[in-house]
């Protein structure tokens, strides 16, 4: 089927209390793990697309490569901008066909991320097309407790910032950490919780989620997380399963080979992670 928005699935979504994987990918390999995992678990899927990845493989290609793969499925597929910095990359996404995108103004100061989280997201809505925003900043791998907690969202600018932004999701910092697969972080259910009856009718996005206890995972359900990014831990197993594949066939030169390993691999990872969502078996 064509290409769809997010927004009604995570609405849906949030409704049913369930959460939508979103899957990272960077190359035709990835790509085909994610749509076909998420095709035998009848369940929609959203393929984020981060800026390293587009400058990678061109954003043209990317888009008709997610595009034909989602013509050959049944199931919804969302096109997604992942951590867009800047308000020209997240247009150029826009106009290339993406259908979802993500300002990540989580870097800068609060006001700042206010006005371009809102400018954006009236660019986008035009084309009727959802915006993802960050509020609070999700920390990369190596962050102290102390700086960690000091990232954390509060739960108290939420609603305001939803007011003033209009933005149709919100990605959240509840404990989660990026670039890590250690899957030992438990998420701070009680800050989510603050922050869902603040915005109860806002889908939250959580990131980092590669290194997070499953348990934290199922709960955060029940309080509106709707979008789960998932990156590290599929590149990691993606990686593993290549160099392994090489390792036991030496001789091997034909890329689509190991590249199948690194596929089959990261595909049954996927299937875990979107029953662990509880995403699947929901398309009819």
């Amino acid at each position: 089927m064509p290409l769809v928005s997010s927004k009604q699935i995570l609405l849906k979504a949030l409704k049913n209390k369930y959460a939508i994987g979103a899957f990272n990918i960077n190359n035709l390999e990835m790509a085909q793990a994610v749509i076909e995992a998420a095709t035998e678990e009848n369940a929609p899927v959203i393929v984020q697309v981060s800026q390293g990845a587009i400058n990678y493989a061109g954003i043209s290609v990317i888009r008709k490569m997610i595009k034909a793969l989602a013509d050959k499925t049944h199931i919804p597929v969302v096109l997604h901008y992942d951590h867009g910095k800047n308000i020209d990359q997240n247009i150029i996404c826009l106009a290339n066909g993406f259908t979802s995108l993500m300002f990540d103004g989580s870097s800068l100061p609060l006001k700042e991320n206010i006005s371009k989280s809102k400018k954006i997201a009236e660019i986008a809505h035009l084309c009727g097309i959802p915006v993802e925003a960050e509020l609070g900043k999700v920390p990369h791998q190596g962050v102290s407790d102390n700086k960690l907690k000091e990232m954390l969202t509060n739960p108290s600018q939420a609603k305001s910032f939803i007011r003033k932004t209009n933005v149709d999701s919100l990605a959240i910092a509840i404990g989660s950490i990026h670039s890590q697969c250690a899957n030992q972080s438990v998420l701070d259910i009680e800050r989510l919780k603050e922050i869902n009856r603040e915005i109860p009718e806002i889908p939250l996005v959580l990131h980092g989620s590669s290194g997070v206890n499953d348990d934290s995972i199922r709960e955060s359900l029940c309080y509106g997380m709707c979008k789960i990014n998932v990156g590290t831990c599929l590149i990691q197993i993606f990686s593993e399963s290549v160099k392994k594949y090489i390792e036991m066939n030496p001789d091997v030169i034909d890329p689509r080979k190991y590249l199948e390993a690194g596929k089959l691999a990261m595909k049954e990872e996927v299937k875990r992670k979107i029953r662990l969502f509880a995403s699947n078996q929901i398309i009819h």
